[in-house]
């Protein structure tokens, strides 16, 4: 009977002014390729962390633990797989979700040790790696915001009449979102510079961490 009524809620519907499925299926066609491209360059930061480690372990190698919760960090990322599917387990995407922000944050200390050893910072090959970091996390911002973007539009139209029958019927709910304080920062990338000296790091909050597939 409730099944029944919903039905006849969307007929009518339909008659007076459409039942928003079009747009349903165009707002989750664009999550799915802006939650690809977030995956892709979590992927590519992900994949530039090995390099980069093994690079300050040649000039500190002293600094074991520093280096360790990189590495553990980053194992703990690639153990989760940022599927598709993700976006629809709010536990699953606040897992990836804080699995990232560990990434970040034991980034973050490694940066801050580099600063301790002026041949470091001055290696070519260190210096590389930082370009390539900072135009990566470059890369997550934009991909971030245009998620957020895009799962903000779905959810909208998922709770909006009378396009809330369709997304019912079809078994259609509202997406996991990233959740910041202040979503104007997303748009900012870390700053990563290692030409002079860093402030201590703060750890970032799960809210501003990203998630990356198996680590290859």
């Amino acid at each position: 009977m409730k099944k029944l009524n919903i039905l006849i809620l969307l007929v009518f519907s339909l008659i007076s002014g459409g039942c928003g499925y079009n747009d349903l299926q165009a707002t989750d066609e664009q999550i799915k390729a802006s939650w690809a491209e977030v995956v892709n360059q979590y992927q590519r930061r992900a994949d530039l962390i090995p390099n980069l480690v093994e690079t300050v372990k040649g000039f500190a190698a002293q600094e074991k633990d520093v280096l360790l919760g990189v590495t553990n960090a980053r194992s703990k990322v690639g153990s989760i797989q940022a599927t598709p599917e993700l976006v629809n387990d709010p536990q699953a995407f606040e897992k990836f979700a804080q699995a990232q922000a560990g990434l970040s944050s034991a980034l973050s200390r490694l940066l801050v040790v580099a600063e301790n050893y002026p041949q470091l910072k001055s290696d070519a090959n260190f210096r590389d790696l930082q370009a390539q970091l900072e135009g990566t996390e470059n890369r997550i911002a934009v991909a971030r915001k245009r998620y957020i973007d895009a799962v903000r539009e779905y959810n909208i139209i998922v709770r909006s009449f009378p396009s809330n029958l369709t997304a019912m019927v079809f078994g259609m709910k509202e997406k996991a979102q990233f959740t910041v304080e202040n979503e104007k920062e997303i748009s900012k990338a870390p700053k990563v510079d290692f030409g002079k000296p860093a402030a201590p790091a703060v750890p970032s909050s799960p809210a501003n961490e990203y998630t990356v597939p198996a680590a290859k």
